[in-house]
């Protein structure tokens, strides 16, 4: 008789579609531990299912304008901080897109976006990214500067879509038919992987920043103003990458 432990292992290492054939082998097994890992499976089971079931929700502007041509996804990272770009996103997923857990880059954890960042690398069919500096958003306002921001990653994608999924803007100087979606990093698949590419993108670099420009702590705030940072620019002053158009009444 095999031991729990290796029962356990193989339910580890079972496929999902192949778990089904796991519980039936050892449904009639009456030790408590074996039981207890078919009804923990079968809960794991049941949750892949409520989320595939979302996904398919996810994707249903997709479905709606598959027909008209390829289908680009765009959104943004960074209008509100006081400190660094705004980093703006463009995904144009596969077809037959299998990836979970798509979602608002903001309801997901750092250490979920991350691993999502890098499948939606690896399965895109195209990732284009646009950047605008804290400079240029004082120089024409943070609305032009994210505009800016996506026109360049949509200049960066390999491929040329017909289609633009946006997060609740229509883009000036974009070519193509542009579906302004209200909260549509929540509600399509493309958009929310635009979201986790950009806000990935845009804490990465305000790390970086934070090793340049110590005493701000961009590494934890991201530029966002918490109380701690906006001490920070009373104290220090303003850093090269500060919005001065957003911290005139800190300084």
């Amino acid at each position: 008789m095999k031991s729990i432990q290796e029962i356990k292992s193989e339910f580890e290492k079972a496929p999902e579609d192949e778990r089904s054939d796991l519980f039936k082998m050892y449904e009639t097994d009456e030790r408590k531990g074996v039981q207890a890992l078919i009804a923990r499976f079968k809960k794991i089971e049941e949750k892949a299912a409520q989320e595939r079931l979302r996904m398919y929700e996810m994707f249903s502007y997709e479905r709606q304008y598959r027909s008209e041509g390829l289908i680009c996804g765009i959104d943004e990272a960074g209008r509100g901080p006081l400190a660094g770009p705004v980093v703006a996103g463009a995904v144009v997923l596969p077809d037959n897109c299998d990836i979970l857990y798509l979602n608002d880059s903001k309801q997901l954890t750092p250490a979920k976006r991350e691993s999502l960042y890098d499948i939606i690398m690896e399965k895109a069919v195209a990732v284009g990214i646009g950047y605008c500096s804290a400079e240029r958003i004082d120089e024409i306002n943070i609305l032009q500067a994210t505009y800016e921001a996506m026109r360049e990653a949509v200049s960066k994608l390999s491929v040329k879509p017909q289609i633009f999924l946006n997060d609740a803007v229509t883009i000036p100087g974009i070519e193509g038919k542009q579906v302004p979606i209200i909260k549509g990093d929540a509600k399509s698949a493309s958009i929310a992987a635009a979201s986790i590419v950009a806000k990935v993108t845009r804490d990465r670099l305000m790390e970086k920043y934070d090793a340049i420009l110590p005493g701000y702590d961009f590494k934890s705030n991201k530029g966002y103003g918490s109380k701690s940072h906006i001490e920070a620019i009373k104290q220090l002053g303003p850093s090269p990458i500060h919005r001065h158009s957003f911290i005139g009444h800190f300084v």
